[in-house]
Formats: C-alpha cells, structure tokens, sequence
C-alpha cells in the first residue's frame, strides 16, 4: 500500500495536469484490465469485463487522480513568481511551505511580509526558487507551469500516517489494490475502473466519464473530514473506526440500496465501518449518479484529518477496510 502510495504522492498532478500520473497509474494496472483507454478530457478507464455476458451491468468506480496546487501567473524582474489557486487551497497551511513543480524543480512558497495571517490569500503569495532574475527564473518556469506542496509521507503511532496529498492519492491507491485483488475473479458485471481529472475543480472528469459508460452503479472513492480533534465541527466520522459509508455531503444524497448493501456487505465480511455525512464539499459521486439517466450511486470514504494541507492523516486499518468493502461489494452487486 505505502510503495504504491509513495509514487502517487511524489508525481505532481495539479488540476488538468494529470497525464504524468495518469502514466504512473496505468503502469500500476496494465496487467490486470481487459482495457485500458484515456478519453478526451484525460480520465484513465481500466475496464473489467464481466463474466456473465447476458446479465451483465456496468459499475463505475471512481477516483480522482488530480490534486489542488499553483499555476503561475507571473514571473517578476527579479525572478519571483506569482501563483493562482487551482482548487481549494488553504493559505496558511501553505504558507512558508516548500513546492514542487512537475519538471522536479522545487522553491518555496512565502507570503509578503506584513501580512497577517487573516489576511492571506493568493495575491499576497510569491514562490521564490531561487532565480537571480527573470531571465534566469524563465530557463526553468514558465507561465502557466503547476506546481504543488512538496511530497511527503511520515509514518505515525498505530498504524497511522500523514502525508501530502492523501486527496485523493490514497483513494487511488485503494482502485488499483482492489483491481489487482480481482485479477482472477469473475464478476457478473462490467467493471469500469476510472481515475479521473478535474475533480477539485468542479468534477468536470467523473461527468464526462460517466455520460461515456452509462453506469447502472457508481462508487465514488474519496476522502472525507472526521469529527476527531480538538476543537472542530461536530462529525460521527473518525480515524481507526473502519471503512466511512457515505450517506451525503453538500452535492448527493447516496442511494439508499447502494448505502444498504454497504453496510450488509460490511457486517456479513466482519469489515469495519461507519456512517458519513460530510456537512461540506463534495465528491464524484453526484455527478456520477446524475448523468445522463442517473445511476444507483453510493461512496465509500477515507476518514482523513487536515484535508487540504501538506499534513493529512489517515489509519491505514481503515485503508484497508476500504480496500476490503470495495471488492466485496463488486462481487455481489
């Protein structure tokens, strides 16, 4: 889990700049779909084909291989660059951080002096990589150029790890362990593995994709907040209690039989689990249950702190749940 982890977090993949991991993904799976494609706007697909060609339905498991980070805007005479927000970014988490670009060049990100934290956003922000001017900053950047908070994974007590870019990194781990677990196992449906683009910006891949395949079922896979430290808006989701069942967030409210057979799955397997509704944000898996004549749709979440931060935690036993809730349910749907 953490080696497959380790190269998804250190590939950058700002929004709409997906295709070095899409690579590093596709590598990961090639030998384990009957069919791999990427569409128009850059999701990659890995398709299962069912054993029971008659009866045969299409599952879309989704999820998203991009992540929030920086576009640059701006190269001043002296070398600084100026950056805009691609996605949620938090500033302060940010702040005095170091990056890194997808061509491997790193800098870090520093707010002007004088500003208060309160007052932090991205025009108040410059990436300093050390240039001696513009000319020599514009051999290695240019406009337009993304970059990320740095990679990072540091190993916790109890089996608990933080990390940049768990959003949604960690998710995709779990679609490929799940693939690879299901080599040799014959579904009665039509397996539709997709790791899509865009996600953070508005779920602009997992919509393309889904109007493609015309899922009969969707699974979304993603992060979600917890409820767990000091301090913060009271949420049932925590770390250590299991695979999250996803009941709603801000953009769906789940199928009831797809939330159902979640649960039965997970009490029948012994896999541990727990209710999820996320008061805030959203996920793959409105647009996956509304697209063209709508799916039955559910999710399954990683209950992660600081989300959106170069420091998110997760348990990797819940991981593990997840991974196990996943295949299971694939096999009786």
């Amino acid at each position: 889990m953490l080696e497959i982890l380790e190269k998804l977090v250190n590939t950058v993949s700002v929004s709409g700049d997906e295709d070095k991991i899409s690579n590093v993904i596709r590598k990961f799976i090639q030998d384990y779909a009957d069919d791999i494609k990427t569409d128009a706007l850059g999701n990659l697909i890995a398709l299962k084909k069912s054993g029971n060609k008659e009866k045969s339905k299409k599952v879309m498991i989704a999820a998203h291989m991009d992540e929030i980070g920086f576009i640059v805007t701006f190269i001043d005479e002296s070398g600084f660059l100026k950056v805009s927000p691609v996605g949620g970014i938090e500033w302060v988490a940010s702040a005095y951080g170091e990056v890194l670009f997808k061509n491997g060049i790193k800098g870090v990100i520093i707010p002007e002096e004088k500003v208060k934290p309160t007052d932090y956003k991205s025009d108040k922000f410059y990436i300093d990589i050390g240039a001696k001017n513009k000319a020599d900053a514009e051999t290695k950047i240019k406009i337009g150029d993304t970059c990320t908070i740095a990679p990072k994974i540091v190993k916790l007590l109890n089996n608990r790890i933080a990390a940049s870019k768990l959003d949604n990194k960690i998710s995709c781990v779990i679609l490929i362990k799940t693939l690879i677990a299901l080599k040799n196992v014959k579904t009665d449906n039509d397996l539709y593995f997709v790791f899509t683009v865009q996600e953070e910006v508005g779920l602009r891949g997992a919509r393309t994709a889904a109007q493609f395949i015309a899922p009969d079922y969707s699974i979304a896979v993603d992060v979600t907040d917890t409820g767990d430290i000091p301090e913060c808006t009271p949420m049932a989701s925590k770390l250590g209690d299991g695979a999250a069942i996803k009941l709603m967030d801000r953009s769906v409210i789940c199928h009831k039989d797809m939330v159902n057979l979640f649960i039965k799955t997970a009490e029948e397997n012994n896999i541990k689990y727990q209710s999820e509704i996320m008061i805030a944000g959203g996920t793959d898996t409105a647009v996956m249950q509304s697209a063209g004549a709508g799916s039955i749709a559910g999710a399954i979440s990683v209950p992660t702190r600081y989300i959106h931060t170069g420091v998110e935690v997760c348990d990797t036993n819940d991981v593990q749940a997840c991974v196990d809730l996943l295949i299971e349910t694939l096999k009786k749907i």
